[in-house]
C-alpha cells in the first residue's frame, strides 16, 4: 500500500491525472490476472472502451490493452486455462487487408486515424479473440455475463439521474464544456425533455447498449435457481428497461424486440413460454401505469415523421456514394465522409452528417462493398459456430448461450438505424460475446458441463 501511495503520488506530481489513472489500471490487470479473474479483466477492458477512450477520447487504450491481456494469456496457459486459436484466420486477414487503403484515405484527422482502423478494425479482431481465449466453459461465459450486467445497471443508474435530474455524475472538469454541448439531446417539440445519453453522450448509442445488454440479465434469470440471484437479475433487468425508455429511441426498441423473439424462440423451454409472455405482458402493464408521461413520449417520438424522412434521406446519399465508389468507399472517416459525401447529398438530408446512421452503409459506403461482404460473411460465420454450440447444449446451459446470441441480434438490428456495430464501445461487445458463445473451447460441452 505504502508503494502504491508514494507511485501515485509522484505520478501526480510529473504526470498528472492520466498516468496516474494509467498506474491504477496496470496495477488492476496485474492483480486481476494473478488471482486469475479472466472473465473481469475482459469486461475491465469494455469499460475503458466507454470512459476513457469514447468518453475521455483517448481512442487506443482499449485495443492495446486487448493486446496485451491476449498476450498474457498465452504465457499463462495450461490445461486448466487453455488457449484458444482465431478462428478463420483468413478471413480476418482479408478484413485487415482490405481496410488499410480506405483507412489510409480517410485519415483526414488524427481523430479518424485512431478511431476506426484500431478499433473498428483491428479492434474487432482483438475483441472477438479476447472473447474466444475467455469463454473456455460455459461457467466463464456466465461469469462474462454476470460482470457485463453489472456494469450496465450501473451505466442505466447514471442514465436514469442524468435524465430525470440533468445531473451528469463522474464527469471531468476538462470535459465540462464538451458535456455541455452534447450531453442533452432533447424531444423536438419538447425542450425540457432531455434525452440522456450518459458516457456514450449521444442517446441512440445509450439506447442501443441497453437494448443488447438486457439480454444478459434475462438470461441469467431464466437460467438461475437461487431467488437471492432471481432478485438481483430482476433488477437490472427494470434498470436497463426504465433507462432504454428515457432514452426514447425507436430504433433500439425495435433492435430489442427482435433480440425477444430470438431469445423466446431459443432461450425460453416450450412448456415456459407461456410465463415469460405473462412476464412481459405484465412488464408492459406496470411502465404504463408507472410512467405514462413517458410513455407517452416515446409514442409521439415514435410517430415523428420527421426523424424518419430525415433517416431515409441519410441511407439515400448514403446509396448514391457507393453506387459511385462500389469498390474502393470514400475513406474510413468521420471527417472525410462529411466531405467527400456533401456532393452525393440527396434534398432529404437537410444537414450535412459525418456517417450515414447504419453500420452497413457506412463500411460500404467508407471502404466499399468487399470489406462489407467480408464483415457479415464474418458476422454469419462466428453467428453459425454459435448456434451449433447452442444444438448441442441441454437445458439452462441453452438459455445462456440463448442470451449471447440475442445480444449479437439486436446489435445487429440496431445497426440498421445507427451505426452501433461501427461504434467503439458498441462493437467491442458485440465482439467479445460473440467470441465467448462460439469459442472452440466450447465444442467439448461434456468437459464443460463437468466443470460447471
Amino acid at each position: 500500500m505504502v508503494v502504491f501511495a508514494v507511485s501515485m503520488a509522484c505520478a501526480l506530481a510529473f504526470f498528472g491525472i492520466y498516468a496516474a489513472g494509467a498506474i491504477c489500471l496496470a496495477l488492476l490487470m496485474i492483480l486481476l490476472l494473478l488471482i486469475r479473474q479472466d472473465e473481469l479483466a475482459a469486461v475491465v477492458v469494455i469499460i475503458v472502451h466507454l470512459y476513457v477512450d469514447w468518453y475521455l477520447a483517448l481512442r487506443v487504450v482499449a485495443p492495446v490493452l486487448a493486446a496485451l491481456l491476449l498476450c498474457c494469456f498465452f504465457l499463462l496457459r495450461s490445461s486448466h486455462y487453455p488457449w484458444a486459436e482465431l478462428r478463420a484466420p483468413f478471413l480476418w486477414l482479408c478484413f485487415l487487408c482490405l481496410t488499410i487503403i480506405p483507412a489510409i484515405q480517410g485519415g483526414i484527422t488524427l481523430y479518424d486515424r485512431l478511431f476506426y482502423y484500431p478499433n473498428i478494425i483491428a479492434g474487432a479482431m482483438l475483441m472477438f479473440w479476447l472473447g474466444s481465449v475467455v469463454g473456455r466453459s460455459l461457467v466463464s461465459v456466465k461469469h462474462v455475463f454476470q460482470w457485463l450486467a453489472f456494469f450496465a445497471a450501473l451505466i442505466a443508474i447514471h442514465t436514469i439521474i442524468q435524465g430525470k435530474s440533468g445531473v451528469f455524475l463522474l464527469s471531468w472538469s476538462h470535459m465540462d464544456a464538451y458535456i455541455a454541448d452534447h450531453k442533452n439531446y432533447y424531444l423536438p417539440g419538447n425542450p425540457h425533455v432531455i434525452r440522456p445519453g450518459s458516457f456514450f453522450i449521444d442517446p441512440d448509442w445509450s439506447s442501443s447498449f441497453f437494448a443488447i445488454t438486457l439480454f444478459l440479465p434475462l438470461s441469467l434469470l431464466v437460467k438461475c435457481i437461487s431467488w437471492r440471484a432471481r432478485v438481483l437479475y430482476l433488477v437490472e433487468i427494470v434498470l436497463l428497461v426504465i433507462a432504454l425508455l428515457f432514452t426514447y429511441s425507436t430504433g433500439a426498441v425495435l433492435a430489442a424486440g427482435a433480440g425477444a423473439l430470438t431469445f423466446f424462440s431459443l432461450g425460453v423451454a416450450p412448456r415456459y413460454r407461456w410465463r415469460m409472455i405473462l412476464g412481459l405482458f405484465l412488464g408492459l402493464l406496470a411502465l404504463v401505469l408507472l410512467l405514462p408521461e413517458d410513455i407517452a413520449l416515446f409514442l409521439h417520438h415514435a410517430t415523428d415523421a420527421g426523424n424518419l424522412n430525415l433517416r431515409l434521406g441519410v441511407w439515400h446519399t448514403a446509396l448514391r456514394v457507393i453506387t459511385a465508389f462500389p469498390l474502393s468507399g470514400i475513406g474510413l472517416g468521420l471527417y472525410a465522409y462529411l466531405q467527400r459525401a456533401e456532393g452525393f447529398r440527396v434534398p432529404a438530408q437537410f444537414l450535412p452528417l459525418a456517417q450515414p446512421h447504419n453500420s452497413y452503409l457506412e463500411l460500404a459506403a467508407m471502404a466499399g462493398l468487399p470489406v462489407l461482404v467480408i464483415f457479415l460473411v464474418l458476422l454469419c460465420w462466428f453467428l453459425a459456430h454459435a448456434w451449433m454450440i447452442w444444438q448441442r447444449a441441454v437445458g439452462r446451459d441453452r438459455t445462456l448461450l440463448a442470451g449471447g446470441i440475442s445480444l449479437v441480434v439486436a446489435l445487429t438490428f440496431s445497426s440498421l438505424s445507427i451505426n452501433a456495430w461501427t461504434l467503439p464501445p458498441l462493437s467491442a461487445i458485440g465482439w467479445l460475446l460473440l467470441g465467448c458463445i462460439s469459442s472452440p473451447l466450447l465444442s467439448d460441452l461434456h468437459r464443460v458441463d463437468m466443470e460447471g
